[in-house]
């Protein structure tokens, strides 16, 4: 497989994607891992772990940076950036993560909890004026006006990307209400009760909802419904941790990346038979 290619890719890189990580590669699986920075995981935002098994205490900055390193010394891959959007093609998906495209066989979402809410006529108009993504996107709109709301590094290359392509880009990063309306797509971006009238709308957020990451998942009580097995509603695909839904526990979220990488494994192995 070349290196854009891999039987499994992992989203998210806490203590379910590191454990399904390794399971995955002691398995002998080609893995990728798309990571956020290990400061933006809820572990390593825990002041101090008491409940896991062989530390009497540990915080949860320096365990998160262990589990991390466990990645990196399993041997996968890691995809630093944010995981956009998931497509299903037949037996594999193809994976966006920031301007880069991946392709695997089996996907395990291990993705936390997306705290962040969506701005109202987000979801409505996603992939109809809206878009997470500026390279994939950006084309669209050349010539043309668009809004892109966000204050990461990303977010500033990307408004230097589209005007380098021609668009009149205006530029969101305030905190305050955003509201998107349009009819057939997004038409109108509202801040702080003023009005813009753009032709598109990017969003650059740290994460992407789960939500509207994969099409096809169930969720019950704001998690991703699985199975004992881990595996969800789209075959292929399984899911584990925070994002699978209560209890938000450092030990079941690392028992339920095991399971769903060894689910996984069975999977591809079940294509290549």
């Amino acid at each position: 497989m070349d290196n854009l290619s891999f039987e499994i890719i992992i989203i998210g890189a806490g203590s379910a994607g590191a454990s399904a990580a390794m399971t995955c590669r002691n398995r002998g699986k080609t893995v990728a891992v798309v990571a956020n920075p290990v400061d933006t995981t809820a572990l390593y935002k825990a002041e101090w772990v008491t409940n896991y098994p062989g530390f009497e205490g540990i915080g949860g900055k320096e365990l998160g940076e262990k589990m991390f390193d466990n990645i990196i010394a399993s041997g996968a891959e890691l995809i630093r950036g944010r995981a956009l959007s998931v497509m299903p093609f037949g037996d594999s998906f193809g994976v966006a993560v920031g301007n880069d495209y991946y392709q695997c066989k089996a996907l395990i979402v291990a993705a936390g909890i997306t705290r962040e809410k969506l701005y109202p006529g987000e979801a409505e108009f996603l992939g109809r004026g809206v878009s997470y993504c500026a390279t994939c996107d950006g084309m669209l709109y050349r010539g043309k006006t668009v809004a892109l709301i966000g204050n990461s590094r990303e977010a500033e290359e990307d408004v230097a990307f589209l005007r380098s392509i021609g668009c009149n880009v205006l530029e969101f990063t305030g905190n305050g209400r955003y509201e998107i309306k349009g009819g057939m797509k997004a038409d109108t971006l509202i801040f702080r009760g003023e009005e813009h009238k753009v032709d598109g709308i990017f969003i650059i957020k740290d994460t992407v909802s789960v939500t509207q990451l994969v099409p096809g998942l169930e969720y019950k009580d704001g998690g991703i419904v699985t199975n004992r097995d881990m595996s969800t509603a789209v075959p292929g695909v399984f899911a584990a941790g925070d994002c699978t839904g209560k209890p938000f526990q450092l030990g079941k979220a690392v028992g339920e990346g095991n399971i769903a990488a060894l689910s996984a494994c069975a999977y591809v192995d079940g294509l290549t038979r």
